[in-house]
């Protein structure tokens, strides 16, 4: 039976220090291919814009990212279609988001944002005003890449990493009955209450 489930990336706040690599590899993977906008310091010439946002808190420190959700709010307000589930991802097609803003009001986590859109490293404008256009943005996975997200392979004390919601329940179930056998074997016989 196939996964049902959708994967999304969790965090270990214990080994999360802030230092935004994970940002800096999102933006890498979705605009330096797509746009085209320069590999080094100095000649990136649109903003910097990953699809993941680190935040900071006095007691923790942690990207915010897409859950990906079964039931997704954001693309169950989308009167544009622009939100689709493509595989077991919730994807955002740009091009087709006009910037209404449901998709940020109904994401409970504040995982989608509104960026500046660019196609070929330019901004590309708003259809009948001289504004540039905005567009919903937010964790799609990676879903492109075959090496998988690049977040979870740019954070240098490994504390990203791509949660399978089925594969982690059968590692708990495992857990428990391995704790509940050792908790059994050493407890006496009990006699049953007939």
């Amino acid at each position: 039976m196939a996964n049902e489930f959708g994967l999304f990336v969790t965090t270990d706040t214990t080994k999360c220090t802030g230092c935004k690599a994970c940002e800096l590899a999102c933006f890498q993977v979705h605009n330096v291919r797509s746009n085209k906008v320069g590999k080094t310091v100095g000649t990136v010439t649109v903003p910097v814009t990953p699809k993941l946002y680190v935040t900071v808190i006095p007691t923790a420190s942690m990207p915010v990212q897409c859950k990906h959700c079964e039931n997704s709010p954001c693309r169950a307000v989308c009167k544009q279609q622009a939100i689709a589930k493509v595989g077991q991802q919730i994807i955002v097609d740009e091009a087709k988001c006009i910037g209404c803003k449901d998709c940020v009001v109904a994401c409970p986590f504040g995982a989608v944002t509104l960026l500046p859109f660019y196609a070929n490293g330019k901004p590309v404008a708003q259809p009948g005003s001289g504004e540039g256009k905005v567009a919903a943005s937010k964790c799609d996975l990676c879903y492109t890449e075959s090496e998988g997200p690049a977040c979870v392979r740019a954070c240098p004390n490994k504390a990203l990493s791509l949660n399978d919601v089925e594969e982690s329940r059968k590692a708990k179930n495992i857990a428990a009955a391995e704790a509940l056998a050792v908790v059994n074997a050493g407890a006496p016989e009990r006699r049953s209450l007939k």
